[in-house]
């Protein structure tokens, strides 16, 4: 799967990635909103639609739940709702919610929506009580019609132990961030996997594990890969990802990017990204490069991934990579 990123094109761009190879499409969070981009696509068909992700805790269960049953309408049953958490400060400042002990809201979240999508697929009573979120009152005015598919599958990404754990615990699929790596994957990420599937009784196979991973193809627009190394301190400035550096023995240079972020001094953070941090993180130069590094890094973990783009590639290079992703 690899990214839509605004309602303008949406069609058009859907259209031209299936035709590249692409098995779907996502949506993140950014200047547009999350949905709107995928109820377009979901006129192109032959397409999978996921949010990748909608934020979670500034919008009510019931929203969502709507907006994931329409578009599981929409696409014939193949939509997923990819869930996030953000950081406080995004959550409080931006979109002034709240977002303490986010652990077990999020957890909460998907409980709740569940609850929701059991009333509407089977008509019994909705009686959810959390500490979060309180949902008691459904009627037949206010239950879709025409849902032939089921519920769609809940994904929530995550990067941090506890939250990993939780997803793995209660979630049908975990969303591996972007801003990532091999070393952290295998052993920092599966770890958690594994250990919130023994807490619920459940094996790997009972959880999809779908990793993000950006990919940069030099380009005249990305001379350098500087897009991706812009796009590399951009995440590395923030103190939630600075575990995947300390795997890696770079744990000081999160602060460094910070420091540089609070001074507005952005268009310097890039070349803090020295080569081994970004061919480390990220999946650059030929279509066949790309593709060699990213069978490698989810080796033993998942045949599914999402190509995540500092900026739209071309769609030959996209096709180059699906391909060699497939042989």
């Amino acid at each position: 799967m690899t990214a839509l990123y605004g309602p303008t094109d949406a069609i058009d761009r859907a259209r031209a990635l299936r035709d590249a190879g692409a098995s779907g499409v996502f949506t993140f969070e950014g200047p547009h909103d999350v949905f709107t981009p995928l109820t377009l696509a979901s006129t192109v068909g032959g397409l999978d639609l996921m949010t990748n992700v909608a934020i979670a805790f500034p919008r009510n269960p019931i929203h969502l739940a709507h907006q994931a049953i329409d578009h599981q309408i929409l696409t014939g049953g193949r939509f997923t709702l990819g869930l996030g958490t953000q950081i406080r400060t995004q959550i409080e400042k931006r979109f002034g919610a709240d977002f303490d002990r986010p652990v077990a809201r999020m957890t909460e979240l998907v409980a709740a929506l569940r609850a929701i999508f059991a009333t509407w697929s089977t008509g019994e009573r909705l009686d959810f009580r959390g500490d979060y979120y309180r949902h008691t009152l459904m009627t037949p005015t206010f239950t879709p019609r025409g849902n032939d598919y089921g519920p769609p599958p809940i994904y929530v990404g995550a990067l941090g132990p506890r939250l990993t754990r939780a997803v793995a615990e209660h979630a049908d699929g975990l969303l591996v961030m972007p801003f990532g790596s091999k070393r952290f994957l295998h052993e920092v990420t599966m770890a958690g996997v594994d250990a919130g599937l023994a807490a619920s009784g459940r094996s790997r196979e009972d959880l999809a594990v779908v990793p993000e991973i950006i990919v940069s193809v030099e380009s005249d627009s990305n001379p350098g890969h500087a897009a991706t190394r812009q796009l590399l301190a951009f995440y590395g400035s923030t103190p939630a990802y600075r575990p995947v550096l300390e795997t890696h023995g770079w744990g000081d240079l999160q602060p460094d990017l910070h420091a540089l972020s609070k001074q507005g001094r952005w268009a310097e953070m890039g070349a803090l990204i020295d080569d081994e941090v970004l061919h480390t993180i990220a999946a650059c130069g030929t279509p066949a490069d790309i593709a060699r590094h990213i069978k490698d890094r989810v080796a033993g973990v998942s045949d599914r991934i999402c190509i995540y783009q500092p900026g739209p590639i071309a769609v030959d290079s996209l096709a180059q990579i699906v391909d060699a992703l497939r042989t």
